[in-house]
């Protein structure tokens, strides 16, 4: 993995998800305020880490980026719906987000909702086009589908989050943390890594093994976010810092300190490299994501 080159990987994949996202979305004939609104949250400084795990997962175990590129910006549209929705008023009150304003500051609170509410659904007539059932095996498809919608549903994502809005004001255990944020954070990313993997014509065992590796990583994501919000730089991050103390929420940096929260991050890291052992060399991008999840500076 020494000569692998992540930054030129991560250019060329987010190269390929945000053309592919401006050719969807410049096909829409509905109206302009709706998809404006959907633009400028979809659109910019996003990280992208979704999308480009399904990516690096799917050609890990021998599938085409081709194959998959619809699949993986479906996965980045239900993400940025999660983040209109968390950044309302009545969530966590957010005002920037990937370097500009939120998208209910923008325009206006019902805007933002119909627009999260537009990019879910659009991402599931994605999911379910004749044009990807024409590609893949049916089945696989049902089962993508299947587990993407389990994943943000009320038994993943949204569960998540209403644990996460119950927990304010209150000091959770370590493993209470640990749960809500397999589901808030972990379970997309999940649904990512095993949507790569099935429609890459992954094995059982390589599956099995992609969700070890998965888990730890969804769980160091968090963790490092989590550091950020303490001693991050808001001018390079896209949004404010310090928001986790103010509203009193329990983060793994109040439970057991910065220092502590580090060495969990690097072990959860080293958890999900050791998942990838069997994997050969096209695995490369996974590993050096795992790493640059807890190095990355936003």
């Amino acid at each position: 993995m020494d000569s692998f080159n992540l930054n030129s990987y991560l250019f060329s994949k987010r190269k390929q998800i945000n053309q592919t996202i401006e050719k969807i979305l410049g096909q829409t004939k509905n109206s302009r305020v709706i998809v404006s609104a959907m633009r400028h949250s979809l659109v910019g400084e996003g990280k992208r880490i979704r999308p480009v795990l399904c990516i690096a997962v799917s050609e890990a175990v021998g599938g085409q980026v081709e194959e998959i590129i619809m699949v993986a910006c479906a996965l980045e549209m239900i993400h940025t719906y999660s983040l209109i929705h968390d950044d309302l008023p009545a969530m966590d009150d957010d005002e920037r987000r990937r370097g500009k304003p939120t998208c209910h500051v923008v325009f206006d609170e019902a805007t933002a909702i119909m627009a999260g509410d537009a990019l879910l659904t659009l991402a599931f007539e994605i999911l379910s086009s004749i044009e990807l059932a024409d590609r893949n095996n049916a089945l696989k498809l049902i089962r993508v589908i299947n587990t993407i919608a389990k994943a943000v549903g009320y038994q993943g994502m949204i569960e998540g989050q209403i644990k996460d809005m119950t927990a304010e004001s209150k000091q959770l255990k370590l493993e209470d943390l640990e749960e809500m944020h397999v589901l808030k954070t972990g379970a997309l990313i999940k649904a990512s890594i095993i949507t790569g993997a099935i429609l890459g014509n992954g094995s059982f065992e390589q599956i099995e093994q992609l969700k070890i590796y998965a888990k730890n990583i969804g769980l160091a994501f968090q963790v490092t976010d989590d550091i950020l919000n303490v001693e991050g730089d808001p001018g390079v991050m896209g949004k404010d810092i310090g928001t986790d103390q103010a509203r009193e929420k329990s983060t793994y940096p109040s439970i057991l300190g910065i220092e502590k929260s580090k060495e969990l991050a690097k072990k959860l890291v080293n958890n999900a490299l050791q998942a990838l052992e069997h994997f050969d060399k096209r695995s490369d991008p996974l590993r050096a994501i795992a790493h640059y999840i807890i190095d990355r500076k936003r």
